[in-house]
């Protein structure tokens, strides 16, 4: 049995002890970051919280023998002021009463040790969870590709529905080709499943739907035709 303290009350917190109280193999217990005084000692303590308090709530656990441990995609392992860390980061977006399969999220572990790197594989084994040895470079490149192919998608997602919205037109139609996409690139590269006008090079095609976009959209739209056909 594993016994492991979560650090935070935010989305990435919630989910985690709500995930952690399922395994039968994690024994769980959560603590708000401000009220940290004396602790017990844990096999693994979670800190889940906002990037940058990660340090300072750190440096008030630097005495602790417990493995302590952060879920940021970008901060580095050694910001925490333990003397045991590591890192245990699950790629993937987190919403507040969104449920969430922990079974499909890959996570990212770093540990400065072999006995430590062990403890987060059995974590993550207790979660049924697919663990990735990633370094910290490795893992704040790994967060700015995850920003392309999530957040910003997003934002794209979110320029599609304005402009149903002005036309009355449903966003729901668009929902196949949405999952089609995301679908099409577990058989092929993204490169290679790429379509569209500016793939083809049809510039009829991209003048006249420039026309029909304001100024902000109009830059978007350019910035990434030009994009795909440079690439």
């Amino acid at each position: 049995m594993l016994k492991t303290l979560i650090i935070g009350n935010g989305n990435v917190a919630s989910h985690f002890i709500k995930a952690f109280t399922k395994a039968g193999t994690i024994e769980a217990t959560q603590l708000d970051s401000r009220k940290i005084d004396t602790i017990s000692d844990y096999d693994v303590i979670v800190i889940a919280i906002s990037d940058d308090v990660i340090a300072t709530v750190s440096e008030k656990l630097k005495d602790t023998t417990s493995l302590v441990v952060h879920t940021s995609g970008t901060v580095a392992m050694n910001v925490l002021q333990t003397k045991r860390k590591g890192v245990f980061y699950p790629l993937q977006t987190f919403t507040k009463d969104k449920s969430v399969d922990f079974s499909k999220i890959p996570f990212c572990i770093e540990a400065t040790n072999a006995t430590d790197l062990q403890i987060l594989s059995t974590l993550a084994k207790a979660l049924d969870v697919k663990a990735y040895e990633i370094s910290t470079e490795q893992r704040k490149k790994l967060h700015i590709a995850a920003v392309f192919v999530n957040n910003f998608t997003n934002h794209m997602y979110t320029i599609g529905k304005d402009i149903c919205d002005e036309h009355q037109v449903p966003f729901e139609i668009l929902l196949p080709l949405i999952e089609e996409t995301a679908k099409k690139v577990k058989e092929l590269s993204p490169k290679e499943a790429q379509t569209g006008p500016a793939k083809r090079n049809d510039i009829e095609t991209i003048q006249s739907h420039l026309e029909n976009l304001n100024l902000h959209q109009q830059e978007i739209y350019s910035l990434l035709t030009k994009s795909i056909q440079e690439n």
